[in-house]
């Protein structure tokens, strides 16, 4: 059944979900809220953009045109009337296709920045995945792979341009290794804990520059929980970007 829902914090933004089928996660959030825009940021692309959550939120921060693309053709419509709802249609553009090769429809070395919030599970035939096709697509790699993403984003991305990405922590290393192959040079990485009381990072944010040097930061970590469950004061500011 589908809903309409604030995007988190944000009242004057509104998201289609379906509680069955798709909704967008806390990660997305969080993603949207890594990236660093500036007044020449003039083109952004989402890639696996779900129902356009990062699309929306990046509203808050950038007048940049942003092309959201989405397989699942479901999902891809949600997107698209939500970014309708919201009077985005100038700024936001919603594509129903693979992002493999996506470069061809919307042109090479382009874009400023890409984004992912790619499927975190790699998919084999015994891997343990929903019932829920749409939710094992956003999950699994199913139809799309780490390494195809990031060839994406360096077919996409302006020399010096910036990719954006959040994933799992336990694969840090393939990642680190994949970028590096493609072009790639970590500018600045942040871990995301799930309770200010967890011993081990769950995700991995990353800011890579296309034809970097090797300089990287690490900031602070994130933690998203305090111990009682209640989200953390910079979570609460994340979900409340206009009230910092």
């Amino acid at each position: 059944m589908e809903v309409i829902h604030e995007l988190l914090g944000y009242k004057q933004i509104k998201i289609i979900q379906n509680d069955e089928m798709f909704c967008f996660s806390i990660d997305s959030m969080l993603l949207a809220n890594f990236v660093n825009t500036n007044y020449k940021t003039k083109k952004i692309i989402d890639l696996g953009c779900g129902n356009a959550p990062i699309p929306l939120f990046l509203t808050l921060k950038t007048k940049a045109k942003i092309i959201g693309v989405e397989i699942q053709e479901i999902v891809a419509d949600m997107a698209k009337r939500s970014v309708e709802l919201n009077d985005f249609t100038s700024q936001i553009e919603i594509i129903n296709c693979d992002l493999k090769n996506i470069y061809q429809k919307v042109g090479a070395n382009t874009f400023d920045i890409v984004t992912s919030n790619p499927p975190y599970f790699k998919y084999q035939e015994s891997s343990h995945i929903n019932k829920n096709s749409y939710l094992t697509t956003a999950r699994h790699e199913v139809y799309v792979t780490l390494e195809d993403i990031i060839q994406e984003a360096k077919r996409l991305l302006i020399d010096g341009g910036m990719f954006y990405m959040v994933h799992r922590s336990e694969r840090l290393s393939e990642i680190i290794i994949c970028l590096k192959k493609h072009g790639f040079a970590i500018k600045k990485m942040k871990f995301v804990y799930p309770k200010t009381n967890a011993k081990e990072a769950l995700l991995i944010l990353i800011e890579a520059k296309k034809n970097g040097n090797e300089s990287m930061k690490v900031e602070q970590p994130l933690y998203i929980y305090q111990e009682d469950g209640e989200y953390t004061n910079e979570v609460k500011q994340i979900f409340h970007f206009q009230e910092k």
